[in-house]
């Protein structure tokens, strides 16, 4: 008898861890979204003088979780893995200022594009450099994996270069060529101009651009649930103001695509 009462306690008990574990998955409490980015990517997600993350896509995507219900919690990575951090489950989202490809696509799954960019030159204010052509035989920089490298890969200018170095982030290149170890660094419009507008005499853009594109959310392949849901999400800010509202906090105006 004893055995009997002490098994009916231990289903008991098993079918309570079971009725909480379940009630707190359909309420959706403690869901959480774990989204990779680069710490160092102003305007779109870097780190203030507090040491505290902040920028476009940071607003963005914790109004984005707002509207879905759930946690969010943001994961600095190292750029070049950002796919394997993905497709590993190591993160949910890549959302940081990523563009989107056609070789990307073959990796991930994307929302629409939210935000224009375009791969631009950037060197010194008083460099003679004043066109692509003029990178012939010149030291230039680039983020690694990112696609800065795959504009200049592209284009015929690659092959005249003196020397390409790759780095782990904007930060790093921009001060190499400040130190005068480049000559130009090639990188993302909307990043560049950022810089600019904090230190508005140092830096000079060529007139011509390298690649126009567009930055997009990446969810991981065969995830197309949480694909939507950010997707819904992400229409109804643009409906109700608030993408504008953010977009205007960081730009000066609303540059978010419909």
């Amino acid at each position: 008898m004893k055995r009997i009462a002490t098994f009916l306690l231990i289903i008991a008990a098993v079918f309570s861890v079971v009725t909480g574990c379940s009630s707190k998955t359909d309420t959706g409490k403690d869901k959480e979204i774990v989204i990779g980015i680069d710490d160092k990517f102003a305007p779109m997600g870097f780190r203030d003088k507090d040491n505290k993350l902040v920028g476009f896509d940071i607003d963005y995507a914790k109004a984005a979780a707002k509207e879905m219900g759930t946690k969010v919690k943001f994961q600095p990575i190292d750029w070049s893995t950002k796919e394997s951090e993905l497709s590993s489950g190591r993160i949910d989202l890549i959302w940081n200022g990523y563009t989107i490809t056609d070789e990307r696509k073959k990796k991930v799954l994307f929302t629409k594009p939210y935000l224009k960019n375009a791969q631009v030159v950037v060197t010194l204010a008083d460099s003679k450099i004043a066109k692509l052509n003029n990178l012939a035989g010149k030291n230039v920089g680039i983020q690694s994996m990112s696609s800065a490298a795959d504009a200049l890969d592209a284009n015929p200018i690659k092959s005249k270069i003196k020397n390409v170095t790759e780095y782990k982030d904007n930060v790093t290149a921009l001060s190499d060529l400040k130190s005068g170890r480049l000559d130009a660094v090639v990188i993302d419009e909307v990043v560049i101009k950022y810089y600019m507008s904090q230190e508005k005499d140092n830096y000079k853009l060529l007139n011509e651009s390298l690649a126009p594109e567009e930055y997009g959310v990446g969810v991981k392949k065969g995830n197309e649930e949480l694909l939507n849901k950010l997707q819904k999400a992400l229409d109804k800010m643009n409906k109700n103001g608030t993408a504008a509202k953010i977009s205007t906090k960081w730009f000066g105006e609303n540059k978010v695509l419909k």
